[in-house]
C-alpha cells in the first residue's frame, strides 16, 4: 500500500540536484499510513514497521465525527478516547436530574450503557491513490471555475462509485499536499456507539483553565465506550493491547490518530494573512462568544450545564489561537519558515535551466505570487465568508438545520457533480443521520446565540447594509431573535426529516421563519463561497500541487501532507523538557495530583472530586498519573492511543504543552510535547476509586 513517485525520482536524478531532505527535523512528523517514515524509524530507532504491524493500528484506531479521535481496546468493541471529546455526548444524555458531564458515568452491565445521539466512528479499511483520476478531470486550458466544476464532480463520481450505503461503507477522496495528490479513503461506518464510562469533568480537567496547555498536568482525561452492530457489541479482530508495564524515560512511542488541521505547507504569505488577519479576526469572535456564554451560564446551574462542553470547546480554540499566533509572531519559527521557502525557491530556480522539460515547473515558477494574489482576496473576503457562508452572523443550530434543508431541497435534483459537496452521494448517509438525530437543542440557550450573532452580523456590515436591513425586519437583534427561534419547527426531529424527505414543495411550502431567514441570506452566502473556491481555493490548490511535484522532487518522498483529520502516524520518545532553566520531568504521579490540589486549596478548579478525597488511602500514590513524549500531535489528535513497538496501550493523548501550539505551522522539538494519560494511572483509578473492576478487566484481560 506504500505510495511511489518513480517519475519524480527520475527527474531528481536527471537534474543532479538531489539533497539530503531538510524537510523535517528530530521525530517530526504525521505520515500516512502508505508511506510511513522507515527510513527514519530503522536508522534513528533500529524499528521496522512492517505491514502487518501497520494494518493491526489502523484497524485498531477511530475517528469521531465530533472531532476526535479513539482507538479499539477490547475485542468486545470497546473504544477509549477522552472524556472531552465524549463530552459533548455526556452532555445530550444529560438531564436536570443527571447531570453525567459534572458526575460521571459508569455502566456496570452491558444493558446500562447509554446509546449516544448523532455519533458516528470511522474506521479507515482502505486507501487509494486517485491522483491521475482526478487530475485528468481537468481539461486542459480550463479556467479556474471550470477547473473546480471538473474535479469536484470527479471526485463525486469516485466517492459515489467506492461508496456502498448498505454496508455502511463510507468513501472520501482527501486532497493531500494541498492539492498535489489526491488519495480515496473508505471507512467502514458505525452509528450505534454507547457510553460505558467516563469520570468526573472536575478530574478529567483537572486544573481547569489556569492549566489547560500547561505541564506539569494531573488529568483523568478518559471516556470508553462500546460500538454496537445489530443491538450487539462488535466482534473486533483489530483492538490494542493494554500494556501492563506502561512506558519508560526514553522509549519509542506511536501516536494514531487524526489530527485536524495544520498550515506547515503555506507559504510565508499565506502565514502572514494568518498572522496579521485571519488569526485575530477569528479570536475577535472566540472572545465574544466566550464571554456570551460564561455570563449566561453564570446564571444558573442548568444553563451552566447546558452551555459547558461548547463554552469549553470555545475557551479551547482561543487559548490554542493565543498560542498559534505566538508562534507566528516568534522572530526564530518564522525565520525557519522563511529559509525553508528560500530553499524550495532556489531548487525551483536552479531547475529552471534551459533545456530542463518538467510539467511542473512553469507553474511553480508562478505557485509564490499566485498564492499572495489570492491571500489578498481572502483578506478582502474573509469578514463576508465568515458572517454569511460559515453561518457567524447566525450563530445557532436552528439555522445551520434550516440552511441545511433548504440546501438540501435545492441540491438533491441536481446531478451529483453539480452538488455543493457535503450534499454529494457518498455524503448523504452521514449528513442525513446528523439532520435527524434528536439530540437535544435548548431554545433560550438558541435565543441568546442569535442575538448576539445577528449584533455581529450588523456591527460588522453596518446597520444600514440591505442584508442585514432584511435579515432584521425592521426589529432589534434580540426581538428578532426571539421570534425567529420561537417560530421555528425546525428543532423538531420528524419535522426536518418530513422536509427532508419532501424535497422542494415541502420545504417551500412549510414557511418556516428560520428557513425563511435562510432564504435571504442564501444568494449572498453562496456568491461568497463561489468566490471563495474559484478565485482563492482553486487557484491556491493548483500552486501549491506545483510547489507540491517540486518538493517532491527535491526531497523524493521523505515529506508528510499536512494535516487533513485523515489517519496519521507519529512517533517520538517519551522526554522531559528544561522550561525557563529548570529540568521538567517526562513523568507527573497521582501524589503530585495531591500536592497541586493543596498548593491551590483544594478549591476551584483544584477542587478534587469527593471520591478522589475519599479513596487516597487505596491508591499508589507513586503511579504515574500524565507524561510528555515529542510525538507530533494537533488537535483531532485528542483521544488519540499511545502506544509501543509491540503495539500495546501505554498511554492516551488528551493536550498539547504550551509550548506545542506553534506546530500548526512548524515542528519543534526543543520544547514542544504531546501530553497523555499514562495507561498505569487509567487501570488504578478505574480499580481503586471508581470500583469498575469489570471494565479494568475488559482492558487487561486479567482479574486484579
Amino acid at each position: 500500500m506504500r505510495s511511489r513517485i518513480p517519475l519524480l525520482a527520475v527527474v531528481t536524478a536527471l537534474l543532479g540536484l538531489f539533497m539530503t531532505p531538510e524537510y523535517t527535523h528530530g521525530d517530526e512528523g504525521m505520515w500516512l499510513f502508505n508511506n510511513p517514515p522507515h527510513a527514519q524509524l530503522k536508522a534513528k530507532y533500529q524499528f521496522e514497521a512492517d505491514l502487518k504491524w501497520l494494518d493491526h493500528v489502523r484497524l485498531s484506531s477511530v475517528r469521531f465525527n465530533s472531532g476526535g479521535s479513539g482507538s479499539f481496546v477490547s475485542a468486545d468493541g470497546l473504544v477509549m478516547t477522552n472524556h472531552h471529546v465524549g463530552a459533548d455526548d455526556l452532555a445530550k444524555l444529560s438531564t436536570e436530574k443527571n447531570n453525567y458531564l459534572r458526575d460521571g458515568f459508569h455502566a456496570k452491565t452491558r444493558d446500562q450503557e447509554l446509546k449516544c445521539k448523532g455519533l458516528e466512528l470511522n474506521v479507515l479499511t482502505g486507501i487509494k491513490d486517485v491522483t491521475a483520476d482526478v487530475e485528468k478531470a481537468v481539461k486542459p486550458g480550463a479556467t479556474p471555475a471550470d477547473a473546480f466544476k471538473q474535479r469536484q464532480a470527479k471526485i463525486g463520481e469516485i466517492e459515489k462509485e467506492a461508496a456502498k450505503p448498505d454496508q455502511n461503507i463510507r468513501a472520501d477522496v482527501v486532497t493531500l499536499y494541498a492539492g498535489g495528490q489526491y488519495h480515496l479513503y473508505t471507512f467502514k461506518k458505525y452509528t450505534d456507539i454507547r457510553i460505558v464510562f467516563a469520570p468526573e469533568k472536575q478530574i478529567a480537567f483537572f486544573g481547569g483553565d489556569p492549566d489547560n496547555f500547561e505541564y506539569p498536568r494531573f488529568d483523568l482525561d478518559v471516556c470508553f465506550m462500546r460500538v454496537y452492530e445489530n443491538d450487539k457489541p462488535i466482534k473486533c479482530e483489530h483492538y490494542l493491547k493494554w500494556s501492563a508495564a506502561g512506558s519508560k524515560d526514553g522509549e519509542l512511542v506511536f501516536v494514531s490518530g487524526h489530527p485536524g488541521r495544520t498550515s506547515r505547507g503555506n507559504t510565508v504569505e499565506e502565514l502572514k494573512y494568518l498572522r496579521d488577519t485571519g488569526y485575530p479576526y477569528l479570536m475577535t469572535r472566540l472572545n465574544r462568544l466566550e464571554v456570551l456564554l460564561g455570563a449566561w451560564s453564570g446564571r444558573s446551574e442548568r444553563n451552566a450545564q447546558r452551555a459547558e462542553d461548547e463554552l469549553f470547546s470555545i475557551q479551547n480554540s482561543r487559548k490554542a489561537r493565543i498560542g498559534g499566533l505566538a508562534g507566528l509572531m516568534d522572530p526564530g519559527l518564522f525565520g525557519r519558515k522563511v529559509k525553508e521557502e528560500q530553499r524550495l525557491k532556489e531548487y525551483i530556480a536552479k531547475a529552471a535551466k534551459p533545456g530542463a522539460d518538467l510539467p511542473w515547473l512553469d507553474d511553480a515558477e508562478k505557485a509564490f505570487d499566485t498564492v499572495a494574489k489570492a491571500e489578498k482576496l481572502r483578506a478582502e473576503l474573509i469578514k463576508e465568508m465568515t458572517l454569511l457562508e460559515s453561518g457567524a452572523g447566525f450563530y445557532c443550530h436552528s439555522f445551520m438545520i434550516a440552511r441545511t434543508l433548504l440546501r438540501a431541497s435545492e441540491e438533491l435534483p441536481k446531478p451529483g457533480g453539480e452538488r455543493l459537496r457535503e450534499f454529494g452521494d457518498a455524503r448523504l448517509p452521514s449528513l442525513k443521520f446528523q439532520l435527524f438525530s434528536d439530540e437535544p437543542i435548548y431554545e433560550d440557550l438558541e435565543t441568546i446565540k442569535l442575538a448576539d450573532s445577528l449584533t455581529f452580523l450588523a456591527t460588522s456590515l453596518g446597520a444600514d447594509h440591505d442584508l442585514v436591513k432584511k435579515v432584521l425586519a425592521g426589529k432589534s437583534p434580540r426581538d428578532r431573535a426571539y421570534e425567529l427561534i420561537s417560530g421555528t419547527k425546525v428543532r423538531d426531529p420528524k419535522v426536518r426529516e418530513a422536509l427532508f424527505n419532501g424535497g422542494k414543495k415541502s420545504v417551500d411550502d412549510a414557511k418556516d421563519p428560520m428557513i425563511e431567514l435562510a432564504r435571504i441570506v442564501d444568494p449572498a452566502a453562496r456568491a461568497v463561497r463561489k468566490r471563495f473556491e474559484t478565485e482563492i481555493d482553486e487557484p491556491k490548490r493548483q500552486a501549491y500541487a506545483a510547489l507540491a511535484k517540486a518538493k517532491f522532487a527535491m526531497d523524493g518522498d521523505k515529506v508528510y501532507p499536512d494535516a487533513t483529520f485523515t489517519l496519521r502516524l507519529a512517533f517520538g520518545t517519551v522526554k522531559g523538557y528544561k522550561e525557563d532553566g529548570k529540568d521538567v520531568p517526562p513523568f507527573t504521579t497521582f501524589d503530585g495530583l495531591y500536592k497541586r490540589s493543596a498548593e491551590q486549596g483544594n478549591k476551584g478548579p483544584f477542587e478534587l472530586p469527593k471520591r478522589w478525597v475519599e479513596r487516597k488511602s487505596k491508591l499508589d500514590l507513586s503511579t504515574p498519573f500524565n507524561f510528555v513524549c515529542t510525538a507530533d500531535i494537533i488537535g483531532g489528535n485528542s483521544g488519540s492511543p499511545v502506544i509501543n513497538r509491540n503495539s500495546e496501550v501505554v498511554g492516551l493523548i488528551f493536550d498539547g504543552n504550551i509550548q506545542s501550539l506553534v506546530l500548526d505551522f512548524i515542528f519543534d522539538e526543543e520544547q514542544a510535547r504531546a501530553v497523555s494519560v499514562d495507561s498505569r494511572a487509567i487501570i488504578e483509578a478505574l480499580r481503586k476509586v471508581y470500583d469498575a473492576n469489570e471494565l479494568a478487566d475488559e482492558l487487561t484481560g486479567k482479574k486484579a
